[in-house]
Parts: structure tokens; sequence; C-alpha cells
């Protein structure tokens, strides 16, 4: 008898006996279980759903599936990476469900989907959607179960026009976009008549009790591991990132409430832990929580961190992980180059870096690596070379430590400021140049792909034009030479790429999300671009 993934799971929850009525429910992540089983936001929702005892859920992988309904009501995607979309066309093509919604009618399931791609720009995948969940789910699900249940027997246009009207649920079908010709930008976005909302308002969830893992296994991409949010955002808001302008307000988990009750709960199964957040070292007692950690009885437990902020790297931290059998510190300093890190609102300088990486060795860990990046608007080619400078800096100030750089090149994201800036066609001659200069001072230089970045460009700001693109694309393999060819033969159907990806766009435009409301007004995004700019000699 073959075991499945499923028997080698160990639950942190008792999932509820379904109601013979119970609502079925098919909760898929468009990739292979290892990693969708590592992702906190699948395991959330997917416990959610399975705690309520109104709802029967099924989990689908690429590679694994429990047993289906027969006939599901609800078919949710949970999708963290962009080009995952091809597994979600293909997965609704093995369920037999036309991947449009418009081909869609009463005797298939509405088709949802969430998590932090939908949420930041759903537009190019709108047309596959029958429903899309903009922001936190904690609140958010539940209030779409109970609407769901309210309209169930219902025809299709019902429940999509009962689910239009619950805060944070949209129905892509029911706003008409327009355009200034057939490869020109938007003109308009508007609701099919006035019983639906103008705006869909992403929901921010405001508790002090956040996520953490309701699954181990040892199959995770992460093997074993038990995940913990301690922060929600970031407090820094550095104007391009999504991380931080999406998801504010900054919200830390209550170490009484939520971290130590949860952190205990975790280390009763495994001895691998990991702390979430894009800034888990501003929490503001995460001195207590490290203490916690240090603890005697947590000796044989492997700590993970994400990426902490500079200024939070002392001897004390880089002990307790280098004990707990961590190897190396991520942080993430952009650039060398003081101007730029003034223009993305990087408050940080050069001998918080040092002091970061002397530190880091002192306490007795291996290895630093940094992230930077290049394109940032304003970006000159002398900054570069200041990167350079402070790597060298570093590399003297620490001898022996392992130093790393990643670097990746700007990609304008909506819902942040820089939103209106297209990706710098000198980016990839940039990263070259870091490279050249910094393997040959022998520290290890880590490009992300410039021509991968230009795709992620081209999804971030695109319209539900793309959808059409994207459902060539998938047909003619996993290069950005497929989007090439696709574009030639759309040509004429849909503006071009440079439109999408390299062009700034001009301020009163219509954006693809402009119907779409984040936790800041586009009047405040516009100005944190002007006091960004403000900096800049170009």
């Amino acid at each position: 008898m073959t075991v499945s993934a499923f028997d080698r799971e160990r639950l942190l929850f008792t999932p509820a006996t379904p109601e013979p009525d119970a609502i079925p429910v098919i909760f898929a992540f468009p990739n292979e279980y290892s990693v969708g089983i590592t992702s906190l936001g699948y395991q959330v929702v997917w416990a959610t759903l399975a705690l309520r005892s109104d709802v029967a859920v099924s989990r689908l992988f690429t590679d694994w599936r429990e047993p289906l309904p027969q006939h599901p009501e609800l078919l949710g995607f949970s999708l963290s990476w962009e080009l995952d979309y091809v597994n979600i066309l293909s997965q609704l093509e093995g369920l037999n469900i036309p991947i449009r919604s418009r081909d869609r009618d009463d005797s298939h399931p509405l088709i949802f989907g969430g998590g932090p791609v939908l949420t930041a720009n759903p537009e190019p995948f709108a047309d596959f959607f029958d429903v899309i969940l903009l922001g936190d789910g904690e609140d958010l699900l539940p209030n779409f179960i109970t609407a769901y249940r309210e309209v169930r027997r219902a025809n299709r246009d019902t429940k999509l026009r009962h689910l239009a009207t619950i805060p944070g649920v949209y129905i892509p079908s029911l706003y008409h976009v327009t355009y200034t010709g057939p490869d020109g930008a938007i003109a308009s976005i508007e609701p099919v008549d006035g019983d639906i909302p103008p705006q869909v308002k992403k929901q921010t969830y405001r508790g002090n009790v956040l996520s953490a893992s309701t699954v181990v296994t040892e199959l995770a991409a992460w093997e074993n591991i038990y995940m913990v949010e301690v922060v929600r955002s970031c407090p820094e808001m550095c104007r391009f990132c999504l991380a931080s302008y999406l998801t504010l307000p900054f919200r830390s988990a209550s170490i009484e409430d939520s971290l130590i009750p949860a952190i205990d709960r975790g280390l009763s199964v495994t001895k691998r832990l990991g702390l979430l957040g894009a800034s888990v070292t501003q929490h503001p007692q995460f001195e207590e929580l490290l203490d916690y950690l240090g603890r005697p009885k947590y000796d044989d437990v492997r700590l993970s961190l994400a990426s902490v902020r500079t200024n939070t790297v002392t001897v004390k931290l880089a002990e307790t992980l280098a004990k707990r059998d961590t190897r190396s510190i991520t942080i993430a300093v952009e650039s060398g180059s003081d101007r730029l890190r003034k223009i993305i609102n990087k408050k940080l300088e050069n001998d918080e870096i040092i002091e970061a990486a002397i530190n880091a060795k002192a306490g007795g860990l291996k290895g630093i690596k940094l992230y930077g990046m290049v394109g940032i608007p304003g970006e000159e080619p002398e900054d570069l070379e200041e990167t350079v400078a402070m790597m060298k800096a570093i590399k003297k100030a620490a001898p022996g430590l392992r130093l790393t750089l990643g670097c990746s090149t700007f990609v304008p994201k909506s819902h942040t400021p820089f939103q209106w800036f297209g990706v710098n066609k000198q980016a990839e001659k940039r990263l070259k140049f870091l490279e050249k200069q910094l393997r040959s001072h022998g520290m290890d230089f880590r490009p992300e792909s410039y021509r991968w970045s230009v795709i992620q460009g081209l999804i971030s700001r695109g319209d539900r034009r793309l959808s059409y693109l994207l459902e060539k694309v998938r047909h003619y393999g996993d290069t950005p030479g497929s989007y090439r060819r696709a574009f030639k033969e759309l040509r004429g159907q849909l503006p071009g790429q440079d439109f999408y990806v390299h062009q700034d766009w001009d301020l009163d435009q219509v954006l693809p999300w402009s119907h779409l409301q984040g936790p800041l007004p586009e009047t405040t995004l516009q100005k944190h671009r002007a006091e960004a700019m403000s900096y800049s000699t170009v």
C-alpha cells in the first residue's frame, strides 16, 4: 500500500466532522505538495476551512490530492508566485472546468482565489476567477463562507452579486474595463450597475494573535519546520516594497497570547522553528522573545529567522542563532549609496551594515547575506561603485565571514509609491558590472535573472488583456522568449511589452488596480513618490 504525503503529517489542530449538508470545497495550491505545505498562508486557510463543520474541504496539489468531491461548490486557489498561474489553468482543465469565468455555468463550482499575488494586482488573472479575496483572511474568509451559505441554492449570477456586497470580496465580472484603443491605456473601470460598489477595499486584520503552522511534515520544502508569524507588514516603508505598503499597518503578535503559546505548541512535535515576518527583529518585545528561546530546554531546537533589520543584529542575537544551528543571517541593504537609500526611504548607514557584520562574526555566525537591488529609480553608475566599496569595507572589517550579495532588479509593484516607474533597461548591464567587480574580489554574488524580472514586471503592472497572452504562453514553454512570441501574435490587441514593463506611467493614468483600494490612498503614494524624487539628480 502506498503511503501518501498526507499520512506523514502531524496536525496541530483537530479537524471538525463535516455535517451531512456541508459545503463541498476543494482548496488547491498550484504547485507540488512540498512547496504548498510550506506556505503558511495555505496552511492557515486550509485549517480555517477544516475547523468548520459546515464545510467539507479537500486539498489538491499538482502531485498529490485528497479524495475530491464529485460535485464541489467552491474551488479555491492560494497564489503565492505569479508564474504558478500555469498550474491553475492545468488544474482547472484536469477537473473539466472551463478556465474562463464567462464560460462557466451553474453546473460548475465558483472559482475563488487569494494570496499575495492576487491581493497586489489580480487583473492579469481576473478572467480566470469568479471571486477574488483581497487582503488578510482571518475575517475575510469566514465572512465569504457565511455569505455564500446565504445564497447557496441560488443561481450563479445571484451568488456573485450577493458576494460582491461583502467587504474585500472582488467579483471581476461585475466590473467593466474600457480602453482608449485595443492597444491603448485603460480609459475607465466601472461597476456594471449601481448595486455593485465602485471600489473594493483590501481587508486588514487588526488582532494581535498572528498565524502559526497548523501542520508539520518531513515532506515540506523546509523539512519538519514549524512557522510562527512574529510581525505583519514592516514599519520601514521602503518606497518599492509591496510587503510593507500592501500589508500596512505594522502589527506585532502578542508575546503572551500568541508567540509563546504557539512556539510551545509547535516544539511539542518538532525541533525546527521558523520565525517569519518582513522585519522580525523589530517586534517591540523581540529581546524578551530571544531570552525565552535562549532557555536550556530549547538547546536542541534549530532556529531560522527571516530577513532582519540591520541595526538589530547584536552579538546576543548572533550567539542565540549560532547555538540554534543557524549559520548565517540575512539583511536587506538595497545599495551602498546613501543617496539611493534616501530615495527608497531605507533608514540605514554603511557603518550600521559593517557593525552588523562584525556582530554576526563575534556571535559565532559563519556568514552574512545581503540583499541588494539595481535599477532603482534615480540610480546612477556611481551608486553601483558605492555598493562595491561597501562590500569591500565589510570584508575588511569582518575577515573570514562568508559574504554574499544577492541582487535583484527593481520591479514596480502596485499600491507602492514606485508603481508608476518602469523597469530600468540598464539593469542587466548593472548586474553584470557588480558581478565582475565583486567576484574579482572573491565575494559571492548571486544575481536574480533580469529576464525573469521583466516578466515579473509585466505581470505586476498587467491588465485584463494579459490573460490572452498568459493563455498562449503556457503552451509555448517556460521561457522569456515565449512571452515575446505571444506579444508578436497578439500585436494590435493589447499594448506592447514596453508599455507594461519599461514605461514610466503618468500620475493621472488609470491604473489596472484603480478600483481596488489598498491601505493608503493614491494621493499619499504620490506624496511619498515626490519625497523620494527630491533626492534624485536625474
